[in-house]
């Protein structure tokens, strides 16, 4: 277990490479470093983050594809807090995203949720799904301070949960006859990416919402009980966006690039984002 002054050390050093972009040995090359470390590194870091006057407005799900769990050694998703500097929306579902600074960056395509009501902490789906307000199709950028990608599983926790930009499209309001059916519409849902230049696209690949965790109502729901189980951190709150779960593998992205989404299965708008 990591000595809280090391927790500290581990979160500025993870906090400079950021605000550096410059690459770092993983934390557990230092030393033993377990789940509850990397959580404690992250616990250290928002507490930084909200001190230096950011806002957290919500939390970012990973691993929620179970058939990588056993290549990770995980048992469990990981989850990690959305800050107002890091999410942004786009107007008309297009825009325009820096990539300067990022890490090695990749685009992985998302659901967001946002949540209308404080779920009860032993809120069962159908009833979590009765708390989302609405639904929104999101690109997240993740990035990774650890040469080539190479980490353990605690130190993907401790830095950002690998975070490190959200874009949101436009926001569909779910209606209380909705709600129930969410997860099964999200879970035979698919999203196809393309990408290019110049105008010209190619298909990248495609993935099902079944994927993640089932769908992305259960990943909020698994995001819910492991929240349970670390009352360091706040339990999910009303006014909180979610991000649950990539639907494809992570994409590397890089300046010069469009990329651009559509849905089958579900009425929501495609995202396409341009790259500088």
């Amino acid at each position: 277990m990591l000595l809280s002054a090391q927790a500290a050390r581990h979160a500025h050093r993870l906090l400079a490479a950021r605000a550096e972009s410059s690459l770092i040995p993983t934390l557990s090359s230092q030393g033993p470093l377990s789940m509850e470390d990397g959580y404690d590194v992250a616990k250290n870091i928002m507490d930084i983050r909200i001190a230096q006057g950011e806002v957290m407005v919500g939390r970012k799900i990973g691993w929620t594809n179970r058939s990588a769990w056993p290549r990770l050694g995980v048992s469990e998703p990981m989850w990690a807090p959305l800050f107002d500097s890091t999410v942004r929306y786009a107007p008309g579902n297009h825009g325009i995203q820096s990539l300067a600074g990022a890490l090695q960056p990749r685009l992985e395509p998302e659901v967001v949720f946002m949540l209308g009501k404080t779920p009860a902490p032993g809120a069962s789906i159908e009833a979590l799904a009765g708390c989302i307000e609405w639904m929104a199709h999101g690109f997240e950028i993740v990035t990774c301070p650890y040469p080539d990608w190479k980490l353990e599983p605690a130190d993907a926790v401790a830095a950002f949960g690998m975070h490190g930009a959200l874009i949101v499209g436009e926001t569909r309001p779910l209606s209380a006859t909705s709600r129930p059916n969410l997860g099964s519409v999200l879970a035979m849902a698919s999203v196809s990416m393309s990408w290019g230049r110049d105008g010209v696209m190619t298909l990248r690949g495609a993935g099902f919402g079944g994927e993640v965790l089932d769908n992305p109502v259960h990943a909020l729901w698994e995001l819910h009980r492991l929240l349970q189980k670390q009352p360091q951190f706040p339990p999910l709150a009303a006014g909180e966006i979610i991000t649950t779960g990539t639907w494809t593998e992570a994409y590397p992205v890089e300046a010069g690039q469009t990329w651009t989404s559509a849905f089958s299965g579900i009425t929501l708008p495609g995202l396409n984002i341009s790259f500088v």
